[in-house]
């Protein structure tokens, strides 16, 4: 698909500015090569590159190295429990991993749970 620049320059904006857009790429022995966006947002702090990822992120650990394919987990629990739109997908030197703010999402969720809990609890009685 042949995106003009304007549109992915505004969905590249949309994303820094309401979903707090950070991304992370180890390499495939596993160690952190490159990272940025707001990662401290998801609690993420203190990064060394050349050492572990999975050792630094744990929500990273037994996800890294991807087979081959991408992978996608809504809605993980950050270290500052912060919900977030995990994507991990791979590239030749290694892989990539996008996190996206989800909290909207979370929220959206729990009121659709709350409304189908009420309405069975009407029905029981």
């Amino acid at each position: 698909m042949d995106i003009p620049f304007p549109v992915s320059s505004y969905l590249v904006n949309f994303m820094q500015e309401s979903r707090s857009l950070a991304y992370i790429f180890v390499n495939k022995d596993g160690c952190l090569a490159i990272w940025g966006g707001d990662l401290t947002e998801y609690g993420v702090t203190n990064l060394q590159q050349g050492e572990n990822a999975s050792e630094q992120i744990f929500f990273l650990e037994g996800l890294l190295p991807l087979d081959g394919f991408p992978l996608f987990l809504p809605c993980v629990k950050t270290n500052n429990g912060i919900c977030a739109d995990v994507h991990l997908f791979p590239e030749k030197d290694g892989d990539w991993v996008l996190l996206l703010d989800a909290t909207w999402d979370e929220i959206q969720i729990f009121k659709v749970q709350q409304e189908v809990n009420s309405s069975h609890l009407t029905q029981q009685k």
